[in-house]
């Protein structure tokens, strides 16, 4: 899925009426360069905009209402150029409602020590501007990202990218209708939650439909639409030969395909970017939705197994985040672990819902038994997942408050060939160790479900958990047990004190 419009964020810059209209110029000038410089890089995954240097209260509230009020700004990025008094900023900074940067930064990379004189210090005053704007935002609580460097470091650009990529997944979930087939599966609590409390928190609606309304769509299905599916199937994937023209399980594919066609129509009909189903509750449904499940998702729909929505609009706004990006993100689920001999190791995987955007080659389309469920014999794509770093990433309700638990895992290729496991399938060594991680999960009250990415960092998860204002225990390389359960304890009582006060943006 994709936006309707391209992102946009604001490029800002402070200064003041002081310098007068020469200096102003230059300010300008220098701004502009530095906007150039970033577009160059061709590394932002959103639009940069420019905006004339702000000099004055009202024109700053003006610009970041402005900036709240358009649908295609998702943030913006605030420099002082020059000293760029903060009590100008107060109001503008107290009404903005989009993410914000502060770039610490300056025109020149280096001081032209033989040349340096006092004109060029008032020009050149970022370490001063920045300092004060930084100090305004700390005493308004104004919640932000800080990136230090000059724009042509390629670090810095990289922790601006991080920074957009969470703006980007914010905005996404914010305006995201999520739609469930049926309920959650029976006696399962991770999958359960508060929706209401998750829209005011999130912004985005979870809305349910009975299992057979999604049935009428995929009945009705178009011909025409299937047909064309199943010719994509055996140009895209290694097709099984009784499922190819002419083989015995062919009429099977045929209706893979029209759950496909019926899916996509009711989600785009009734504006969703995200959905659950349950094998439970599968109304009329033949076979449990599994090659139309992985092929929406590689199209960036968020999915959550068995009424998970939580999990489901987790992987949309993932998804987002990783456009662009060459490396997939999908729905995943802890299934079971080898201790030895070699290194520990987890293996990932769902019944069928894996998204073939972390495939490390082309799939094969399969049809295999599926002993739960009690349908007909369901399509599924079978492939092992890409090698290569990731985070797996999970959301909880707490029922005081929501919580994000994530790990650095690295994915690997599995120890032997797995003949008789015909899903798709990621085998991954959790940072720091399998049993260290394993326990650090659990004692957060982890979920099962989660959100495997290796086209989003660390460090735009973090980001994205600022902006969502929402608790994020991260497991990693330097996690021992004993640091990670003082984080919980600290957290909690920091939450529960958070509670009492006025709410601190």
């Amino acid at each position: 899925m994709s936006r309707t419009s391209t992102p946009q964020v604001w490029f800002l810059t402070g200064s003041q009426d002081l310098y007068g209209p020469e200096t102003l110029a230059q300010v300008a000038d220098q701004s502009r360069h530095i906007h150039r410089e970033l577009v160059g890089s061709g590394r932002l995954p959103a639009e940069l905009v420019w905006r004339p240097v702000l000099t004055d209260p009202a024109t700053i509230r003006t610009v970041l209402l402005e900036a709240n009020a358009d649908p295609a700004c998702i943030g913006v990025i605030a420099w002082m150029h020059t000293f760029s008094p903060a009590k100008m900023w107060i109001s503008g900074l107290d009404a903005l409602r989009k993410p914000l940067l502060h770039l610490h930064t300056q025109h020149n990379v280096s001081l032209p020590w033989q040349s340096i004189d006092m004109d060029y210090m008032n020009l050149n005053q970022a370490a001063h501007g920045d300092r004060e704007f930084g100090y305004i935002q700390t005493r308004l609580g104004v919640a932000r990202k800080t990136v230090v460097g000059h724009v042509s470091e390629p670090a810095t650009v990289d922790r601006i990218d991080s920074w957009i990529r969470a703006a980007i997944g914010f905005d996404h979930l914010r305006g995201l209708r999520l739609v469930r087939f049926g309920d959650n599966m029976r006696n399962v609590a991770v999958t359960e939650g508060d929706k209401i409390e998750a829209e005011l928190r999130f912004g985005f609606s979870v809305n349910t439909h009975a299992v057979n309304d999604l049935v009428a769509a995929v009945d009705t299905a178009d011909e025409s639409t299937v047909d064309a599916l199943v010719a994509e199937y055996a140009d895209a994937y290694r097709l099984a030969p009784e499922l190819a023209r002419g083989g015995a399980r062919h009429e099977s594919l045929r209706y893979a395909a029209r759950i496909e066609a019926g899916l996509r129509h009711f989600l785009t009909a009734g504006g969703f970017g995200a959905f659950t189903t349950n094998f439970e509750d599968l109304g009329g449904l033949r076979q449990l939705p599994g090659l139309a499940v992985q092929r929406l998702m590689a199209d960036g729909y968020g999915f959550g197994g068995e009424g998970d929505w939580k999990t489901s609009a987790l992987l949309a706004a993932v998804k987002a985040m990783g456009t662009g990006r060459d490396r997939g993100t999908s729905f995943m689920e802890d299934y079971t672990y080898h201790f030895g001999p070699g290194e520990p190791k987890i293996l990932g995987a769902h019944m069928l819902e894996v998204c073939p955007s972390i495939a490390a080659g082309r799939p094969s389309c399969e049809i295999h038994p599926l002993s739960i469920g009690g349908r007909e014999d369901p399509v599924r794509l079978v492939f092992d997942a890409a090698p290569g770093p990731a985070v797996v990433i999970g959301l909880v309700d707490l029922g005081d408050r929501f919580r994000l638990v994530a790990n650095e895992v690295e994915v690997v290729p599995p120890d032997e060939p797995l003949p008789r496991l015909p899903v798709a399938r990621a085998v991954w060594k959790p940072a720091p160790s399998l049993h260290t991680s394993a326990e650090a999960w659990i004692t957060a009250g982890g979920p099962h479900h989660t959100v495997l990415t290796q086209a989003v960092t660390a460090e735009t998860l973090r980001d994205f958990a600022d902006m969502l204002h929402t608790e994020l225990l991260f497991i990693d390389h330097t996690t021992t047990v004993a640091d990670f359960r003082d984080r919980i304890r600290w957290n909690h009582a920091y939450h529960r004190l958070a509670q009492g006060l006025p709410t601190n943006r």
